[in-house]
């Protein structure tokens, strides 16, 4: 019984992974017969799953879309992975589905294995959360992350790769200290043992993290927290457009908008004032169109220029 569950719990997997499987491939990765097959295929109906059959000589299965989701077979890499984009999601990154990202995470980690359980709670526990943050979209090796969490939180030292901005590539060996996510790029935080100092990397910069198994006694941060270290490096960073502009809306409206983004001060109950340092001008464009307010670009001259070549293009559209 126990090797015939095991056998239906790796056809599964397979079948969500893969459209679709000719009968005698599916088959003979499994190493059963086909008649075996075809049992075990109405063993997963019998429990929910909507397998479709295609007959002849070139037949076989896939797996449907039915009217309930049925449960799903993960693997370790995908389950800390899912977890890491739920993390993201709970702390407001997707506007709309924090609270349920958060009691989807709570009951995918109870019923984790506890070696992959110990590594998203690191995760969890060691990520300082950030409320402001840009559209950055880089990809983040989840292994990775959850490695730098859990020397976080054992106060490990750790070795890894790191590519500069300028592609220069280097070999750090830091004190990490916390991650922090605005949006969905993530930064460690550590103290760098070679310069003497206090730095921020980008994870989807940094790879082959590895622990020394040398532990330390956290130092003293130079910030009210990691978010704001990271906050403050990223201000000081030479960037192509520092973006202000006045908006006729109230500022707690522009806030709830675009407030994650930009710097928002109140000019009076109607107008308020909206800063961005940005080196790409068609984010502020598409941030300020979203607002369904009059604004009046201050600088840089450029962005009127972007915003005309859109108008155009919108009017053109619209004409068509």
């Amino acid at each position: 019984m126990a090797n015939t569950s095991t056998r239906t719990l790796r056809l599964l997997s397979l079948l969500q992974n893969h459209r679709f499987w000719p009968g005698t491939e599916l088959a003979e990765r499994l190493g059963i017969s086909v008649r075996t097959l075809r049992r075990d295929i109405d063993r997963l109906r019998e429990l929910g799953y909507p397998v479709e059959a295609q007959r002849g000589t070139d037949g076989g299965y896939q797996l449907g879309s039915g009217a309930v989701l049925p449960p799903l077979v993960i693997d370790d890499e995908e389950a800390v992975a899912l977890a890491v984009g739920l993390q993201v999601a709970a702390q407001g990154a997707v506007e709309g589905i924090a609270e349920s990202s958060v009691r989807v995470l709570a009951k995918l980690v109870q019923v984790m294995p506890a070696r992959l359980r110990r590594r998203v709670e690191a995760l969890r526990a060691m990520t300082v959360p950030a409320d402001w943050g840009g559209p950055a979209t880089e990809g983040v090796d989840p292994g990775v992350l959850t490695e730098v969490a859990l020397a976080c939180r054992d106060s490990e030292q750790l070795r890894f790769s790191y590519v500069a901005a300028n592609g220069r590539h280097t070999e750090r060996h830091v004190e990490p200290h916390r991650l922090v996510c605005p949006g969905r790029r993530w930064y460690l935080v550590a103290y760098d043992l070679v310069r003497h100092d206090w730095r921020s990397f980008r994870v989807d910069r940094l790879t082959a993290p590895t622990g020394t198994g040398s532990r330390f006694r956290p130092r003293a941060l130079p910030a009210p927290d990691a978010a704001a270290f990271v906050r403050a490096g990223l201000d000081n960073l030479p960037h192509s457009y520092r973006v202000e502009v006045l908006v006729n809306a109230p500022a707690g409206t522009v806030r709830e908008r675009i407030g994650r983004w930009t710097t928002v001060e109140e000019i009076d109950a109607e107008h308020c004032r909206v800063r961005m340092t940005t080196d790409s001008l068609d984010w502020p464009t598409l941030a300020l169109g979203s607002l369904d307010a009059e604004f009046q670009v201050i600088t840089p001259p450029e962005l009127l220029t972007r915003l005309h070549d859109w108008a155009v293009r919108f009017t053109r559209a619209g004409e068509g």
